[in-house]
């Protein structure tokens, strides 16, 4: 009997080690799959800490702007909390190092951007004494016991002994708070305005709360309506007690209230210790009633880990498009952190049943037939870099992107060139939605109107709106002058934009622009407007100064602007300097190399720029630029300099980002760099190779096909590549093509310590 007993204890003992084994394989596997993990949502929320951007001297250039947003990609609404009150120009709501915190916002702000947030509220827990003054009422902020990841928040509240907990779903949200002791507790609901208006009522005997906070222009018509509002309804899980509204410290009974400084709704409840209240959120860009639907299709009594285990499904898909196998765990957090904030805009503006607020008119509520309408383009940045990785990853998309720009050239009468807040801007140059357009269309995707996307790129390209059209944002800013001269001279200061002058930098913009339209143009056999337009693409001519090397300011006359500074911030360049702005012309680097006197002279160019640490990465004009070495003898020193901009422009922490994620811009150009290419021309279907950051990394694309990117380093130091294979053939040149991306198959990149 003993023997027996004994012999099945030895047997258990075996099925424990076995279980403990396999548990832990099983969960070793689990962690090699998750991607959310490495996500850090709070990087870019501070002053930088990144090595190069040390030698900055004015400290707004090193906030990034990011927020740590809780949605799933491209969403309608991300949740954040809150530090920063207002919607005010170039403040997000969210800052690190803010000591105080005012609860957690549904917020329209553009991640990484200098613009204002729109249409937001927020939603405080308190306990104890009803406080309504954002003085009174605003909470000790520490990080202790702190969560944040793309699909979850948490945090305590000391002061208050609550624990306040936010999930989101594509346009809701679904706020739990908890009470760690037993006491009074109330919910504030404000809507964000600075204008003084806005509205909310409560509704207690349903135990709904609903309202809105208009939305106001910038850029063009600044400060005006922007014909509609950011639309909230609220559904609270608990009965409250008691319930009023206020403006400021000044508390009413009434249950509605309309235009008032620092409005806002109150709900009471008494709360034993370890109750919870759940708050149900769904927004809308057209009415109160679309916000109730949105709440009810896509949340609508679900559970709140439900909501969680949802949305983080979502990320871990989309992140798990690029897998990454690396020992660096800092590189992968910081790669996925890349990935996160690139997946933040352009934003969904439909509801779930199609409704959306046409585009710059009378806002009358559309419904779309398929696909979904998207709005917050900050075009200027984005084309470069952040949509071409959207157009590689997720051509559907992409494709709904373009819709969407097609729809709104419909519906306002003209392309927009920097669409926000569902309106027409003039808030940078160029005319990159042209860009944007002819890339996708060169890439294959033509789920839309192609004939009316080209008339409206033409019409942009050939015509100048009427007065009041060009003073509401239309058009391209000085069309007349670019048309007349073949570039835009110093006479013309183009004061109906909120970037005034900046003539050279519109003048090789909009050649880029004039490139883009003709490859469409020539592939739906537009002879005549092909020739015209692929002659204005050298334009860029017009303003190079063979004698100085470099791009400079020239009059009507012909005569070039004096004095000439070429490391200087210069009227006539877009926040950058002339050296930097001549290396600005991607579609046309043999041109270039032509006028600047071979490809010797570009390299020394090149070298000079580096050397005299004139390469600013953080402005976009001058992301193509280390890719440029490409294009001489030395291709090498792109390999170099790459890694560098990879080791000194991005680290981990708040602090991670150098600068302006600008919409994910400059997090895209992270993941394209560290994934060993980059669309120096995002318009034409060749990338410029450079050497990957991690030893292998495996992109799934929609087509069902993988591309293994496989580096072999001959020491850990090797960043040179000896050789480039593709599916066991050699690569002779420095680039790859999109669809030899997409078709998938082996990228193999052999790297030594020195160059060939």
């Amino acid at each position: 009997m003993r023997k027996k007993v004994n012999n099945n204890l030895f047997i258990r003992g075996l099925l424990l080690v076995f279980c403990f084994y396999t548990g832990s394989i099983i969960q070793g596997h689990a962690q090699n799959k998750s991607f959310i993990k490495y996500v850090q949502p709070f990087s870019g929320t501070s002053a930088s800490t990144t090595l190069a951007s040390q030698h900055i001297e004015d400290k707004t250039e090193r906030l990034a702007n990011t927020i740590p947003a809780v949605a799933p990609p491209f969403s309608m609404t991300q949740w954040t909390p809150q530090t920063q009150l207002s919607e005010k120009k170039c403040l997000a709501p969210y800052y690190y190092n803010n000591k105080k915190f005012y609860g957690i916002r549904a917020s329209h702000w553009i991640s990484g951007s200098c613009t204002q947030d729109y249409g937001s509220f927020t939603i405080m827990p308190i306990s104890g004494k009803l406080k309504t003054s954002s003085a009174d009422y605003a909470a000790d902020y520490t990080h202790t016991g702190e969560i944040a990841t793309p699909a979850y928040y948490k945090t305590s509240l000391p002061g208050y002994n609550l624990l306040t907990e936010a999930t989101a779903t594509l346009r809701c949200g679904l706020i739990k708070v908890t009470a760690l002791k037993a006491d009074s507790v109330y919910l504030l609901i404000i809507p964000n305005s600075d204008q003084n208006k806005g509205f909310i009522k409560i509704d207690r005997q349903k135990g709904e709360i609903s309202g809105y906070n208009p939305v106001h222009r910038i850029y063009q018509g600044w400060g005006q309506s922007a014909g509609f509002s950011g639309y909230f309804f609220i559904r609270i899980s608990k009965v409250f007690t008691t319930s009023g509204v206020f403006n400021g410290a000044s508390v009413s009974a009434n249950q509605s209230i309309k235009n008032q400084k620092d409005l806002g709704a109150y709900l009471g409840f008494k709360l034993q210790k370890g109750e919870t209240i759940s708050i149900y959120a769904g927004t809308s860009f057209t009415s109160i009633a679309a916000a109730k639907l949105n709440l009810e299709t896509e949340i609508n009594n679900a559970a709140f880990t439900t909501i969680v285990t949802k949305t983080n499904q979502v990320w871990e898909r989309s992140l798990g498009q690029i897998k990454i196998n690396d020992p660096s765990e800092k590189n992968k957090r910081i790669f996925y952190t890349a990935l996160y904030h690139s997946q933040q805009h352009p934003r969904l503006f439909n509801d779930v049943d199609g409704g959306y607020p046409q585009f710059a008119g009378d806002y009358t509520r559309k419904i779309l037939k398929k696909g979904n309408y998207y709005d917050d383009f900050s075009m200027w940045d984005t084309y470069r870099a952040q949509l071409p990785l959207v157009t590689l990853l997720k051509p559907k998309l992409a494709n709904d992107f373009v819709n969407s720009l097609v729809l709104k050239g419909q519906q306002g009468g003209w392309l927009p060139i920097f669409p926000c807040w569902n309106n027409y801007t003039a808030a940078m140059i160029g005319d990159h939605a042209t860009a944007f357009l002819a890339s996708a269309y060169n890439k294959g995707i033509r789920g839309y109107d192609v004939n009316e996307a080209y008339r409206l790129m033409r019409q942009n390209a050939f015509q100048m709106p009427d007065s009041a059209q060009y003073l509401n944002g239309k058009g391209r800013r000085g069309i007349n002058s670019y048309l007349k001269y073949g570039y835009i001279p110093m006479e013309d200061s183009i004061p109906d934009a909120f970037h005034k002058r900046e003539q050279v930098s519109r003048t090789l913009e909009y050649a880029y622009d004039d490139y883009a339209l003709a490859i469409v143009a020539k592939d739906l056999g537009k002879k005549s407007d092909y020739k015209q337009l692929i002659e204005r693409a050298l334009n860029y001519k017009n303003v190079f100064d063979q004698q100085e090397g470099m791009v400079k300011g020239r009059f009507a006359d012909g005569s070039w602007y004096k004095p000439f500074y070429p490391d200087h911030r210069e009227p006539y360049i877009t926040e950058g300097t002339p050296r930097q702005y001549t290396f600005y012309v991607p579609h046309d680097i043999p041109g270039l190399i032509k006028l600047m006197g071979g490809q010797k002279k570009l390299e020394n160019e090149l070298d000079s720029l580096f050397a005299k640490k004139e390469y600013w990465h953080g402005n976009e004009p001058g992301h193509q630029i280390p890719f440029l070495y490409n294009y001489t003898h030395s291709p090498w020193k792109t390999q170099l300099q790459v890694s560098r901009i990879l080791a000194e422009e991005y680290s981990e922490g708040a602090g991670g980002l150098s600068g302006n994620d600008d919409a994910g811009q400059m997090s895209a150009w992270y993941v394209f760099a560290a994934l060993g290419f980059y669309p120096v021309d995002p318009v034409s279907e060749n990338y410029q190779l450079t050497s990957p950051l991690f030893k292998q990394a495996i992109i799934s694309f929609s087509n069902g096909k993988k591309l293994t990117i496989t580096t072999i380093r001959k020491s850990k130091k090797s960043i040179f590549s000896s050789k480039i294979t593709l599916n066991g053939k050699s690569l002779t040149k420095n680039q790859i093509t999109h669809q030899s991306l997409v078709r998938g198959g082996e990228l193999i990149f052999y790297l030594e310590d020195e160059p060939n």
